[in-house]
Parts: C-alpha cells; structure tokens; sequence
C-alpha cells in the first residue's frame, strides 16, 4: 500500500471556465494541494466558510456575481463572529489584463494578481511564494517564562498546564510573542490578526485579550498587558 501523502495547503479554485478549472485542479493536486473546485462566487464563499482554506484562486467574471465582491466579502469580514478569515491569502487570476483592473484588485486585497492567459508554474510559484511566506519560517516551540508557545502543532502550556485556545486567541497570542516587550498598537493587531483596514469602533480586540488574559493566568497578572490608549504587550517591560 503507497503512504499517504500530507497535503501543503487547502486551495480552493473559483473559476467558471471548466476546462481552465479541471486544468488547475490537475496540476494543484499533482503537487499535493487539496483542492476545492468552485465554479460560481456562491460556492467560493461557502467553502470558503465550511472548509477554511489557505488560500483562494480568484476568477473576476463569474456567472452570478463578480470576483471582486467576493474579495470584498472577505476583506471586509470581522474574523470573530463572521463566517470567513479575512486574512485569507487570495490570488486573482482573471482575463482583466489592464492595469487599471490590476491595481483595482490589489487596492481591493487582493495578495497578487495574475492575468490570463498565465503559465502554470508561475502560478504555483506564486503561491508557493505566498505560503511561505505566511507561514514564515519554521520556528520551534518558543518559551516566554513559563508561557510555551509551539507554532506547529499549536499547543499553549503554562507550565505543566495546557492551555486550549481558540484560533484568533491562538494567533493574537502569536502576534504578541513575536515581540513580547514590545507594545502592539491596536491598529496592528486588528490589521494583521485579523486583517481591518481601519480600525473604526470594534470592540474584537479587547474582548479576545481579555479572554486570552483569563485563559493564560486566572489572576490576570503575568499576560498580556493592556497599555491604555495604545493597545497591548506579552510581559512587562
């Protein structure tokens, strides 16, 4: 019996032309991506609810609604109560070759853009590019105190006692301990964790620094510091 393979990433392709879209979903899965063909906008936005992909593939003519909305619906998502991450990687790959729709589409959100007709190994490097670097590099578990952080399996420990956090307190937390004297504002944190373009009068920040605070000490005393009027560090300085 041959191993199983692990997959590199999740990638869902929306694309309305079949045979572009057998093409890609052919080549993706030949170099161990999962792939989840979409053939309309609706279906890209529920797999992209249902299934939490690394990244989208982004066709801009789509039969019932345009690419760019669908970007806009992530884009514009709160990461904590709605159905999408809008941190989501998405590439657009369209026909819309000007370079006025290609600006539009970066100023939308989008990662990169890629205009048809394309070559698929500049496509896959391309995403190779941009999960890479994503995910950075490939650091081990990082200790702060007693506080363990492990990127690749995604455990918190204080001490002997694990810690169980969900997946915005997880990357909060991460975002944090990059810099654990530094002060985050908070237009920093709800940019990168959770990918706001402005920081307008959210209150998702606060709410999952508190519970994270709870979650890493009861006593609210060792983590994750409010730094009134600016936003938020791991330790003390």
């Amino acid at each position: 019996m041959l191993p199983e393979h692990t997959h590199l990433a999740t990638v869902v392709v929306c694309e309305d032309d079949e045979p572009t879209l057998e093409l890609l979903c052919d080549h993706l899965e030949a170099d161990r991506y999962e792939v989840l063909p979409a053939p309309s906008a609706s279906d890209a936005l529920r797999l992209c609810h249902y299934k939490q992909p690394d990244l989208l593939l982004l066709d801009l003519l789509l039969p019932d609604a345009p690419g760019l909305d669908v970007l806009r619906q992530i884009r514009d998502a709160d990461g904590a109560t709605s159905p999408f991450d809008p941190g989501l990687l998405v590439i657009v790959v369209s026909g819309r070759a000007s370079e006025h729709d290609r600006v539009r589409g970066l100023r939308e959100g989008a990662d990169d853009y890629l205009s048809k007709p394309f070559h698929y190994p500049e496509l896959a490097a391309r995403i190779g590019n941009l999960l890479r670097r994503r995910e950075g590099r490939r650091e081990g578990p990082a200790r702060i105190g007693e506080l363990v952080i492990d990127p690749a399996t995604r455990e918190v420990r204080v001490g002997d006692r694990p810690v169980d956090l969900a997946a915005k307190e997880f990357a909060l937390l991460r975002a944090l301990a990059s810099d654990p004297r530094r002060v985050f504002t908070k237009e920093e944190l709800l940019r990168d964790v959770w990918g706001y373009r402005s920081l307008g009068r959210t209150r998702t920040l606060d709410s999952h620094a508190s519970r994270l605070r709870r979650k890493l000490d009861p006593e609210h005393t060792r983590f994750v510091h409010n730094c009134w009027g600016v936003g938020y560090r791991l330790i003390d300085a």
